[in-house]
């Protein structure tokens, strides 16, 4: 059984993919399985898929329809036989020693997810986007929203999960939707045991001008709206506390005769009224 199955979506990405596999076949840990699964893809992501697969006999390339995201992220899943899960985005990157340091302190810790920082790559910028200075263990929910810094960093890729947790609970991706990261997160991270946040290796989020939250349009906008609905009424329910800064926001308007009446900005823990939308009347905390 390889410590680790490394799921790689791959769609339209000749420009990056190849530096994405250089860093997962590079890996100093050598016992893992690389699962990618090629999503219909129209340019040569498909030709230099094969062409690592013939050198690096660790690399599965499963070809299928365009399903999405999800739909080539839930395939990896099917096919794993890996003890932990892992994902990485066929235009992102990671260091050398990525799942080496998550895997081994997933083990000494006995831990059902382990957790790296995250560097943010805009073109020649490179920004620090989730910071982890040392180890830190997490058991309940909170501590486990406070180490991965969630809502800002509801990230299912700088991280592994135990495959047989993930799959005893059938944990998926909801197929279809965008920002399928947020109920994923969610789910996983309640129903797993400890987190461990791993220092010392980190996630390359490369910010790609054409991904998701930077294309939006209605369809997206309404799935963006899932999410957060899913993530703000798991926080209620579970009383879990976020610093407001981080919180997430919804809003609601009320119109008459085509006239904006009233807004309200929901957070977890307040809820602000605007008359027309700009005038501020109501202030109201709400746990």
């Amino acid at each position: 059984m390889p410590k680790v199955s490394v799921i790689i979506p791959v769609y339209n990405v000749e420009k990056y993919l190849s530096e994405c596999l250089d860093s997962v076949i590079n890996q100093t840990l050598k016992d893992i399985e690389i699962i990618c699964v090629n999503d219909g893809s129209t340019d040569n992501s498909l030709s230099i898929l094969e062409e690592y697969a013939k050198k690096d006999k660790r690399i599965k390339v499963i070809n299928q329809e365009n399903k999405g995201l999800s739909g080539a992220r839930n395939t990896g899943i099917e096919n794993v036989t890996g003890e932990f899960i892992g994902f990485v985005d066929s235009d992102d990157w990671i260091d050398s020693n990525f799942y080496k340091n998550l895997y081994n302190t997933a083990i000494t810790t006995n831990s059902d997810i382990a957790c790296a920082p995250i560097k943010r790559v805009y073109g020649n910028k490179i920004h620090l986007r989730l910071k982890i200075e040392s180890e830190q263990l997490a058991t309940t929910l909170q501590e486990k929203f406070d180490i991965l810094n969630i809502p800002r960093c509801c990230y299912v890729w700088n991280k592994i999960y135990r495959s047989s947790k993930l799959l005893k609970h059938n944990i998926r991706f909801e197929q279809g939707k965008y920002f399928e990261d947020v109920p994923f997160s969610i789910d996983i991270i309640s129903k797993l045991n400890n987190i461990i946040a791993v220092p010392g290796a980190f996630y390359y989020y490369r910010a790609n001008p054409n991904s998701i939250v930077n294309t939006l349009n209605n369809f997206k906008r309404m799935d963006h709206i899932w999410a957060k609905d899913y993530m703000l009424n798991f926080v209620k329910e579970n009383n879990i506390k976020i610093p407001f800064k981080l919180q997430l926001k919804r809003k609601h308007k009320f119109i008459i005769f085509g006239i904006t009446i009233l807004k309200v900005y929901e957070w977890e823990t307040e809820k602000h009224y605007k008359l027309f939308g700009i005038i501020p009347i109501l202030k109201k905390i709400t746990f």
